[in-house]
């Protein structure tokens, strides 16, 4: 009896752990799954589909070119589209994935972006993903770029 009790309360001691990471691993999906949407989108040049993806208090930081907002970043994407460069974006290892209690996420990792008119034209990066959940879904809020 007494050894059933000690299984007892060592699996209920666990019990929030195994639910933490149940639900980060739930997560984790998610996010993967925005990011494979999010470049599925640029990869295949689709602005309608990323206008959805954005919050529209974007803000991306980026270490080279410097801060933009939603309409700049927009129309910095609709320009690259309309030159008729082919970008591809992959991601390069694993994304880390880190809750942020009543408002989303944060992904970092890293992506290659390769110019496709170019050969060994490809670079690699590293980035910082700010997602925020609402009633609408998933929005990318803020992106950080670095690394160029």
């Amino acid at each position: 009896m007494k050894t059933k009790l000690l299984i007892l309360a060592l699996l209920s001691s666990l019990a929030p752990q195994l639910w933490a990471q149940a639900g980060h691993a739930n997560l984790q999906k998610e996010i993967a799954a925005m990011d494979a949407a999010l470049f599925d989108a640029v990869n295949t040049r689709n602005l309608e589909k990323l206008k959805t993806m954005f919050a529209t208090d974007l803000e991306f930081y980026h270490d080279k070119a410097g801060l933009s907002n939603y309409e700049q970043n927009l129309e910095a994407t609709r320009k690259n589209f309309a030159s008729g460069r082919k970008i591809r974006r992959d991601l390069v290892g694993a994304i880390e994935v880190y809750p942020v209690p009543d408002y989303g996420a944060i992904q970092t990792g890293k992506h290659r972006f390769c110019d496709l008119s170019q050969a060994d034209a490809c670079s690699v990066y590293k980035f910082v993903h700010v997602w925020k959940k609402g009633s609408d879904g998933w929005k990318l809020a803020r992106v950080m770029s670095f690394d160029h």
